[in-house]
């Protein structure tokens, strides 16, 4: 076992006085100060001296920067100042957590799943903020997690998060926690990496251990990635774990990311239904402009999907080990996805005068959650009725616009996706999907392509309403999806999508 390394020397910051080391990483180490004025216990993340190259500094720089974007939120971790300290190194000085984090917890102890579901709602709100800053976390996982005063989750350590425009940036995600995506030869990735990684957490919260971890096994990570890229999501293991929060999980944890829940608003929607279903309180989400969401309602994908700005990071990853975070293999990544603007919610029902906030300061008053909920009923009927009218699959992204649809004349009816996907393996192996046209007209032709974790479908133009996947290109799960292309060359605003095993 390797010997933990001494701490860094603590600086000497005017208007604060030293009290103890907190934590050691790889390029920072975090000691608890005690600020003079205002007087109250704070965080200082110091960077070593022995990473003061221009790349670490930059990343330091970056963190401070998101950081303070974003800790505005009630579950990510308050930034409060940045500078040098006397000796040259950069430091952040930050909200000080003193509960106990989820790294330690999760592992010796069994955190009940009303618990579990609380704390999953309020990171995929703090996630879901950041998404929408044009901010993808890159490492979620317990180690990222710590626990206010009050007993709330704090995300943090954006050092490695991605941002919106060109700046290269170094890229390093922990394997238990990572999607396969990020996990290939070429990784690419977007908010539903975070998606999986956020889910991922929420698993080791409940099973006390990493997703694809082996008690008593080969937790490798060639063995661990091996599992992640193939084998099903293993069962939590806990009798008081429902179903339904099962499916969620697996869900969010999907091999191929466009079967994975679009966006981390929709993640808190499935968890506040089992909350619902278990006639636990439901969670309200921390989003300035959300209402609650209607009890015992699952969105369709079209209300809880988010879409962003693309992100482009062309540059290398370092990707940790299961034991050893600072071990790291380097690899491209190009993360991206187009802009669509999130619909506007209704904003919640005003606070009557006179309530006071919550006991936990900042992360307090709720009231206007609760005075929202009191018109939940009014809307079921209409969700309910939008709900049951089913929703396409998430579209592909960087298909080309060759299909697009003519922008000149008069608004022509929209084109359907197919219907009644479904694939059929062979005896050797190929993999046949047949699909049916609801409105078939005159010159209709359909395009396809084979989905993939690690890019998108290279799509082909055919005439009948079946293909085939030969079985050199159909090992394992094969997922394809299909457009209807009309005689104008409009095709369906959102393809079909069907996988077998």
């Amino acid at each position: 076992m390797t010997a933990r390394r001494e701490a860094s020397a603590p600086p000497d910051l005017p208007g604060y006085e030293y009290v103890r080391v907190l934590g050691l990483g790889g390029f920072a180490d975090v000691f608890l100060y005690r600020q003079h004025l205002p007087r109250r216990d704070v965080a200082v993340k110091v960077l070593l001296a022995g990473s003061l190259d221009h790349d670490v500094r930059e990343r330091f720089q970056t963190e401070a920067n998101l950081m303070a974007q974003l800790s505005h939120h009630p579950s990510i971790v308050t930034i409060y100042h940045a500078a040098i300290a006397a000796d040259g190194r950069p430091f952040l000085v930050m909200e000080y957590c003193s509960r106990v984090g989820l790294a330690e917890r999760y592992r010796a102890e069994r955190i009940p799943v009303p618990e579990v579901l609380r704390i999953g709602v309020r990171l995929a709100s703090a996630v879901e903020t950041a998404h929408r800053a044009g901010i993808l976390h890159r490492d979620i996982k317990p180690a990222n997690v710590l626990t206010t005063d009050f007993g709330w989750p704090a995300l943090t350590d954006f050092g490695i998060a991605a941002t919106t425009g060109p700046a290269v940036q170094t890229m390093g995600m922990s394997i238990p926690w990572s999607p396969p995506e990020l996990l290939a030869e070429h990784p690419t990735g977007d908010e539903r990496s975070d998606v999986y990684a956020l889910a991922a957490t929420i698993y080791s919260l409940l099973a006390g251990r990493t997703p694809f971890e082996l008690p008593g096994g080969n937790n490798s990570a060639q063995q661990l990635v091996a599992r992640i890229e193939r084998s099903p999501l293993p069962a939590v293991g806990r009798d008081d774990v429902p179903p339904q929060l099962q499916a969620v999980l697996e869900r969010a944890m999907a091999k191929h990311p466009s079967r994975r829940f679009s966006s981390a608003m929709a993640v808190a929607r499935a968890l506040q239904e089992v909350e619902a279903a278990l006639r636990l309180p439901v969670t309200p989400l921390d989003l300035p402009d959300e209402a609650p969401a209607p009890s015992g309602l699952m969105p369709s994908d079209d209300e809880d999907a988010t879409r962003l700005r693309g992100i482009s990071l062309p540059g290398p990853l370092q990707v940790r080990g299961p034991d050893d975070e600072d071990a790291t293999r380097a690899r491209s990544v190009v993360v991206g996805r187009p802009t669509l603007v999130a619909p506007t919610a209704p904003a919640p029902a005003p606070v009557p005068a006179g309530v006071p906030d919550g006991p936990d300061g900042r992360r307090g008053g709720r009231v206007a959650a609760v005075v929202a909920g009191a018109v939940v009923v009014v809307a079921v009927a209409a969700v309910l009725v939008a709900s049951l009218g089913g929703a396409d699959p998430v579209p592909p992204r960087g298909v080309s616009d060759t299909f697009a649809p003519p922008q000149t004349g008069p608004a022509a009816a929209p084109v359907p996706a197919p219907h009644s996907l479904d694939g059929t393996r062979a005896a050797d192996g190929a993999v046949t999907f047949t699909w049916q046209n609801p409105d078939p007209q005159d010159g209709d032709r359909y395009l396809w392509g084979v989905l993939t974790a690690t890019g998108e479908p290279t799509l082909v133009l055919v005439d009948d309403e079946r293909v085939t996947v030969p079985a050199e290109q159909a090992t394992g799960e094969v997922c394809i999806e299909v457009s209807i292309v009309r005689a104008d060359r409009s095709r369906s605003a959102r393809p079909a999508q069907g996988c077998t095993s």
